[in-house]
């Protein structure tokens, strides 16, 4: 389903960083001391980027990195021959299908001022909307350089982060979220009008944060594009008709 709006902002501030993280990882800039880089992981069944028929490469040029919607696991490893490395291993879910290319990335370039290394779970995110069809998961690797300092490791995502407060550890998040794919045909209640376990209805408490509902008489505000924004479509009777990312 193509998009109700348009690509997103060049300028946005947010994308910027992102992208400037994205180059770090790649070796155009400095990373954080003592981290070596990212290795890419795909989703299951992921060839690449774009639909059948696409040209990767137009793709590429339009897509933007960003970060997934949820990190679900972070787990750091030493391996037990020397030089001993220790390897991040994090898995995540993103909003929807159509991300590809996920990694992991510092948030900032140099030391740490806590000795914890402060990493991004981003992808290459969907050009178009993409129907609400369930998460899907990621997962990524971050190499450490021998010897290096530091005393953990933070995973970011969109919604949530995961600490780990030593290496080798691990951490884990549960997330207790309605994807919504099997919202169509259900009413919508906004936050506090139905108790939890009503049949038929879909609560805005068990929704992602980031939620936009347009009713009938509304309009479309604004040329901003979140593939990490749930949008309901409903109709008269608060049913909702149309649930996609975009």
């Amino acid at each position: 389903m193509y998009s109700l709006l348009g690509r997103y902002a060049a300028c946005a501030t947010i994308a910027l960083v992102q992208i400037g993280a994205a180059t770090l990882a790649h070796g155009q800039g400095p990373t954080a001391p003592g981290a070596t880089g990212a290795t890419t992981a795909r989703p299951a069944g992921d060839n690449g980027p774009g639909a059948p028929g696409e040209e990767p490469n137009d793709v590429a040029s339009s897509s933007v990195d960003l970060p997934v919607l949820y990190v679900t696991g972070v787990q750091i490893v030493r391996t037990t021959t020397n030089p001993k490395i220790d390897i991040v291993s994090v898995t995540g879910l993103t909003s929807s299908e159509g991300w590809s290319s996920p990694q992991l990335v510092p948030t900032y370039a140099g030391k740490p001022f806590d000795d914890v290394l402060d990493l991004q779970l981003i992808g290459a995110a969907p050009v178009q909307s993409q129907l609400a069809g369930g998460f899907a998961p990621v997962s990524a690797l971050f190499t450490l350089d021998p010897g290096q300092s530091f005393k953990g490791v933070r995973v970011r995502a969109s919604e949530n982060a995961i600490s780990v407060g030593q290496i080798p550890g691990s951490g884990e998040a549960v997330q207790q979220v309605n994807d919504c794919k099997d919202c169509l045909g259900k009413k919508f209640a906004a936050a506090g009008q139905a108790q939890s376990g009503d049949a038929g209805v879909v609560r805005q408490e068990d929704l992602p944060k980031v939620l936009r509902v347009i009713r009938p008489t509304d309009g479309i505000r604004g040329a901003d594009q979140d593939p990490n924004r749930l949008t309901l479509v409903i109709d008269d009777k608060g049913i909702i008709v149309e649930a996609f990312w975009e």
